[in-house]
């Protein structure tokens, strides 16, 4: 693949807030409308563990099939969607880094056609949606 096929990018935030109560907002798949501008609409096809489907809507435009490819309690979830031959991984980590702090990361990972484009255009809100979910994660843990 030549360069335009990989585009990698990782974004993170830290918060008070506890991996537990991260890990919460993270399995309410419904309710991830509510701290990210990003999402219109979304639905789970079943259990918040590898191998379920879920379909969100940006704004503005067409639905997109995702599946959790990975789920690990309180520590990470990863989720991939496929749009032809491109290909789009995000794994969204929760790290202790020390008393009472946490890191949230989202680390993307495209590959195929247009990565190079796709790839910061899907991850361009991450700041934001970061700061949004850190901030909702505090209100909880208060």
């Amino acid at each position: 693949m030549n360069d335009d096929n990989v585009w990698r990018g990782e974004y993170a935030v830290e918060t008070s807030a506890a991996p537990e109560t991260i890990w919460s907002i993270f399995r309410d798949v419904p309710g991830w409308k509510t701290w990210n501008a990003g999402i219109e609409q979304i639905d789970i096809d079943g259990p918040f563990a590898a191998g379920t489907w879920f379909t969100m809507k940006p704004p503005g435009e067409d639905a997109l099939r995702s599946q959790l490819i990975e789920v690990r309690e309180n520590a990470c979830f990863i989720d991939e969607t496929q749009v032809g031959d491109l290909v789009i991984k995000v794994a969204h980590r929760i790290e202790a880094i020390g008393p009472g702090r946490t890191r949230i990361v989202y680390a993307v990972d495209a590959r195929g056609p247009q990565a190079s484009e796709i790839g910061p255009a899907v991850a361009s809100d991450f700041p934001d949606v970061l700061a949004s979910l850190a901030k909702l994660a505090e209100t909880r843990s208060s």
